[in-house]
């Protein structure tokens, strides 16, 4: 059940709104435990199972990591690793066995059978949730959870259940304990909801069309131009897709009361992949830094490459059982691990503070973007083969004598208008405008004005979608697949 959809929209939340607010005040996290576990056992069925597994794990370790806070560190060490080895094994079984296998016999000629296993929804971010939950218990960041539905509720909870963002347990521990509902919440979680649905439905189905057509084609087929704007609309595809899902759940939660850090803070204006991968998907950047990147060393401790290579090698995986995949991470972590070298000659060169050249920062986003548009074509190809094709085709190292089909048969008026508002709104244009729009309004004393035309965006942006979804059957989530 996906957030844009007809049965989500007119079914699922407004039935969840009325149980939740007209359940009594200690009932209320069971109302959303059990909406959360019906939530996933629509799209999932008997996958459901896996879910409970989830909690149960990670509830047993968390009991038994508290009871043995004051044994050798040793004895807690085996303890939590043994915690972490379980929620890794489920993920490993479900997301990468036939993976691995496939590997094996492409490589050493084996020839195991393969399962075909179905991947649960959802599994690499509730498998991570879990995983904070009895890190931070073993490092004293976090309480222990005694009631067996508190950590249910938190690892179920359906808003950022499907593609996060990852919630850390220590972050809204004490929401899930007591949190106070208002209006103005109810009211801010409705506005960050549609806004959501309008990158998601308005945006991100419509660039996905065209990339979508593109990338199913043969890579040798497009012209220079079709491949760079099969590769452009992919790029706006999966970030408003993505942060469409996550605006959504981030407005879903403040509903029911919940605060979810952001997940997204206009990646796409960059100066370096470094402050990309601090822009983009954040949740799973820091989850990485906090629980991997630090504990292998970080940049204090070892080798600072090898840690980060680690790192991007373990991002690209986590996104999908493929060596596209596999790939697309070690490519960010190639130029994170250069920017770093780069970053180290120059550091204690100057103590003085030196504002940037205009053509310095024009350069470094120029640079961002090249890396990140390639590493998209990396990440959305089905295969390298097609992949490198399709990359030498963006740069002009393929021979146009094959190319049959122009970019402008991909594209009308509809589509490029959709292109363009899409460019100016992955970029801080619209804070931008809105903090000058209130500043005149202050100025002038139109505030009542600007509230009622916030109002009106939004409702217009609500109906439109809802039109979108009604006459459109195309409405995927890309993260779902991860």
């Amino acid at each position: 059940m996906v957030f844009s959809s007809v049965v989500f929209l007119f079914a699922f939340l407004p039935v969840t709104l009325a149980l939740y607010f007209l359940a009594p005040r200690k009932l209320k996290n069971l109302v959303l435990l059990l909406v959360s576990l019906f939530f996933y056992f629509w799209g999932e069925g008997k996958l459901l199972v896996i879910m409970i597994a989830s909690i149960s794990i990670n509830y047993l370790f968390g009991l038994a990591v508290h009871r043995i806070r004051d044994k050798e560190d040793l004895y807690r060490k085996i303890v939590l690793a043994l915690g972490i080895t379980a929620n890794l094994a489920l993920l490993g079984y479900f997301k990468y066995y036939d993976f691995v296998i496939e590997t094996m016999n492409a490589t050493i000629r084996t020839t195991f059978a393969i399962k075909s296993i179905a991947l649960p929804i959802g599994i690499s971010f509730f498998t991570f949730q879990g995983m904070t939950y009895i890190i931070d218990l073993y490092r004293g960041n976090a309480k222990v959870q005694r009631n067996p539905l508190k950590i249910a509720l938190y690892i179920a909870l359906f808003p950022p259940l499907i593609a996060g963002p990852i919630i850390r347990y220590n972050d809204i521990a004490e929401q899930i304990d007591s949190r106070q509902e208002s209006i103005e919440d109810f009211s801010y979680g409705i506005k960050r909801f549609v806004f959501g649905l309008g990158k998601k439905v308005l945006i991100a189905n419509n660039v996905a069309l065209i990339s979508d057509s593109i990338f199913n084609a043969s890579a040798d087929t497009h012209t220079i131009a079709t491949a760079w704007v099969g590769a452009i609309c992919y790029t706006l595809q999966i970030y408003f897709d993505f942060s469409g899902y996550s605006d959504m759940a981030i407005g879903l939660g403040r509903m029911f009361g919940f605060k979810f850090r952001e997940n997204f803070d206009y990646p796409y204006v960059s100066k370096s992949i470094r402050e990309f991968w601090r822009r983009w998907h954040i949740s799973l950047s820091s989850f990485f830094r906090d629980y991997l990147y630090i504990p292998l060393g970080g940049s204090r401790s070892g080798n600072v490459y090898f840690n980060l290579l680690i790192v991007f090698l373990a991002t690209g995986l986590w996104h999908g059982a493929g060596w596209t995949f596999i790939i697309w991470g070690l490519w960010h972590g190639f130029f994170i691990i250069i920017e770093n070298v780069i970053r180290r000659r120059k550091k204690g060169k100057s103590k003085e503070s030196v504002p940037q050249n205009i053509w310095v920062v024009i350069t470094g986003r120029i640079y961002t973007l090249l890396v990140v548009v390639v590493g998209w074509v990396l990440f959305r190809s089905d295969s390298i083969e097609y992949a490198i094709v399709y990359i030498k085709n963006m740069f002009g190292f393929l021979s146009q004598a094959s190319a049959k089909v122009s970019s402008l048969y991909y594209l009308n008026g509809f589509f490029i208008f959709v292109i363009i508002v899409a460019m100016l709104l992955s970029i801080p244009v619209y804070p931008a405008l809105k903090m000058k729009l209130q500043d005149v309004a202050e100025t002038k004393n139109f505030g009542v004005i600007l509230y009622i035309l916030q109002g009106l965006g939004i409702v217009i942006i609500l109906g439109v979608s809802l039109l979108f979804i009604v006459n459109q059957n195309y409405n995927p989530f890309l993260y779902f697949r991860f």
